[in-house]
């Protein structure tokens, strides 16, 4: 939002451009640090991480519940 104002940017194009000089320059800094983000690995969606973890703790108080 910025450079839209600062830039005074105004019109589809003119924002899309910027849009992608910004991620070149972003991408340009990451691989100029040795980080090539499309050999980093997929971090898991945090929602799944949460249904995951809501199975696993049900899984654990049903067998303490089987024990007794």
């Amino acid at each position: 939002m910025l450079n839209l104002h600062s830039k005074d940017l105004k019109g589809q194009s003119k924002i899309e451009k910027e849009h992608i000089d910004n991620n070149l320059a972003v991408s340009n800094m990451l691989n100029k640090s040795g980080i090539v983000p499309e050999n980093l690995s997929a971090a898991e969606d945090v929602k799944k991480l949460q249904r995951k973890l809501v199975g696993d703790e049900k899984k654990v108080q049903m067998g303490t519940k089987q024990k007794k």
